[in-house]
C-alpha cells in the first residue's frame, strides 16, 4: 500500500511538470537512422501486384467490361471484377448502424466519380499489371456530372448516388442534422446588430509521405495476415469481414508505424480487395497506391460551405447565431454523415449564446469522397467561426480579445446541443494567451474565472 501511495504521488508531481517541457519521441531513433520498419518493407516469395483500372469520368454508366487482352498479358494471375466481391456494397459506417450501404468495392453499373476503382489486376511485378490494366477495355456511357454543393441540390440536379435517392443524406431529423435552442427569432429581434457572412472551402489532400497500402499473406491455417497502415484496426478489420463474408478470426491485421495519416488513414479501400486476391490466388499480395493515386484516389478534407448570421448586442454579447453548413460527401457518405453530425454540435464555438439555430447537410456530389482529416466536421467551422468572431468585435468596436471573455462558456452553462459545460478552462486559456503575446486588454478581463459568471 505504501509504493501505491509513492507512486501516485509521484504520478501526479510528474503531470505538473509536463507543460513546456521537451520530451524526446520513442521512435525518434528508429525514424533517423532508418531503422523504422512500415508496412512495405515487408516481401514475401511469390508476392502478387495488385493494380486498378479506374473511371476517367466523373459519372457514366457502365455498359461493358472487356478483359480479355489483359487476361493475357504475360505476368497476369487473376483479374477481379465486381462480381468477384462477395458483398460488393458496404459503408464503412454501418458498424454504427449509420447507412444505407452505398459504396461498391468494384464499380457496378455506374461509376460516379473520376478515379473509383472498376476492375483488379494481379500480376507477378508491377509493370506487368499497370500494363494488363491499360489493356481492360471498359465502354462507358458518359453522364452529366455534380460537380458543386449547389449544382448537388439545384432543383432538377442528376441523382449522384441511388442508395439514397437524393442528393444529401436523411438524418432521423430530415434533410440536416438540426441543433435548436432557443428562440432564435426573437433574439435577432432583440439584437442591436445584425451581420450575415458566407464561408467556403475547397477540398483538402492529406498527402502523407508514405501512401496507403497493405500486403496480405494466405496462412496455411485459412488465416490472412494483413500488414497495412490503416488509422482505425478495428474498422478495417469488421468491415473487411463483412465484405468478404468472412469470419473475423480469419482476419489477421497488423499495424504499426504509419508513414503519416491525419486521418486520411482511417478509410477501408485496399485491405478488402487485397485480401480477396489472396484467397482467390493462394498467393501473397501487395496493394500500395501510387503518388498520382494518392493525391486523386485517397479521401481528402470535404469542401464546406457555411452561412453564419449573428445577432451581438452593443456591450459584446451574442444573443442569437444562425448557421447553415453543407459538408460535400463526395459521392460516398464513408465518414461524412458523421462529420457533418459533428459540426451541429459544434458551431456555437466555445462560446454561450442563448438562442441557436443549425441545419448541417451532407451533400453529394461526383467528386472523390471525403472523409476524416484533423478535426473533420470542426476545424474549417472553427475558422469560419473565429473569423466571424472578429468581423462582430469589429463592428461593434470592441477589442476581439476581449469580445471573446465576454462571450466564453463557464462551467455550469448549457451548450446548444444541450449539454452542460465543464472544466471549460477557457477563460484561463485567453489570459495566458493575452500574456504570452504582450496583448493589451483590460483588467477586469484578466480577473475572470471559467468558473464563475462575476465580472460580466
Amino acid at each position: 500500500m505504501e509504493l501505491r501511495k509513492t507512486y501516485f504521488a509521484d504520478e501526479r508531481k510528474d503531470d505538473l511538470h509536463e507543460i513546456g517541457q521537451p520530451r524526446p519521441r520513442s521512435d525518434a531513433l528508429g525514424h533517423v537512422t532508418g531503422k523504422t520498419a512500415f508496412f512495405a518493407d515487408r516481401s514475401f516469395p511469390g508476392m502478387l501486384h495488385l493494380k486498378m483500372v479506374r473511371s476517367p469520368h466523373h459519372h457514366a454508366r457502365i455498359r461493358s467490361i472487356d478483359t480479355s487482352a489483359a487476361q493475357k498479358h504475360p505476368g497476369v494471375v487473376r483479374i477481379l471484377t465486381a462480381k468477384d466481391v462477395p458483398h460488393n456494397l458496404y459503408t464503412i459506417l454501418i458498424l454504427i448502424q449509420v447507412g444505407p450501404e452505398d459504396e461498391h468495392v468494384l464499380a457496378e453499373d455506374k461509376v460516379r466519380w473520376k478515379g473509383e476503382a472498376v476492375v483488379a489486376v494481379l500480376a507477378e511485378t508491377e509493370r506487368a499489371a499497370q500494363e494488363a490494366a491499360a489493356k481492360v477495355e471498359v465502354d462507358y456511357e458518359v453522364l452529366d456530372p455534380v460537380l458543386s454543393i449547389d449544382a448537388a441540390l439545384a432543383p432538377g440536379a442528376p441523382i449522384v448516388n441511388e442508395h439514397h435517392g437524393r442528393n444529401y443524406y436523411l438524418y432521423d431529423s430530415g434533410e440536416a442534422r438540426k441543433v435548436r435552442f432557443g428562440d432564435v427569432e426573437a433574439g435577432f429581434a432583440a439584437a442591436d446588430h445584425i451581420l450575415e457572412q458566407s464561408y467556403a472551402s475547397a477540398p483538402i489532400e492529406h498527402a502523407p509521405t508514405e501512401t496507403t497500402g497493405c500486403i496480405v499473406v494466405p496462412e496455411g491455417s485459412g488465416r490472412f495476415t494483413c500488414y497495412t497502415n490503416t488509422q482505425a484496426m478495428f474498422f478495417t478489420l469488421d468491415n473487411t469481414s463483412i465484405i468478404l463474408q468472412m469470419p473475423g478470426q480469419q482476419l489477421h491485421m497488423v499495424g504499426g508505424t504509419v508513414g503519416g495519416g491525419f486521418g486520411g488513414k482511417v478509410d477501408v479501400i485496399v485491405e478488402p480487395i487485397a485480401i480477396l486476391g489472396a484467397k482467390l490466388t493462394g498467393r501473397p499480395v501487395s496493394f500500395v497506391y501510387s503518388r498520382e493515386e494518392e493525391m486523386q484516389i485517397s479521401s481528402p478534407r470535404a469542401a464546406e460551405k457555411l452561412v453564419i448570421k449573428d445577432g451581438v448586442m452593443k456591450d459584446g454579447r451574442i444573443v442569437a447565431r444562425h448557421v447553415k453548413a453543407y459538408i460535400d460527401a463526395g459521392a460516398y457518405s464513408r465518414h461524412s454523415p458523421y462529420g457533418a453530425q459533428k459540426s451541429a454540435a459544434h458551431f456555437p464555438g466555445p462560446y454561450t449564446i442563448p438562442n441557436v439555430w443549425v441545419d448541417s447537410h451532407c451533400v453529394y456530389t461526383n467528386r472523390t469522397p471525403s472523409s476524416a482529416m484533423r478535426g473533420f466536421g470542426v476545424t474549417i467551422g472553427d475558422f469560419a467561426l473565429e473569423v466571424q468572431m472578429d468581423k462582430l468585435a469589429r463592428l461593434i468596436g470592441m477589442d476581439p480579445l476581449e469580445f471573446r471573455f465576454v462571450n466564453a462558456y463557464r462551467d455550469g452553462d448549457m451548450k446548444a446541443h444541450r449539454q452542460p459545460t465543464e472544466g471549460a478552462a477557457l477563460v484561463e486559456c485567453m489570459q495566458e494567451a493575452a500574456r504570452a503575446a504582450n496583448w493589451p486588454i483590460d483588467e477586469r478581463f484578466m480577473a475572470m474565472s471559467s468558473r464563475t459568471r462575476e465580472g460580466l
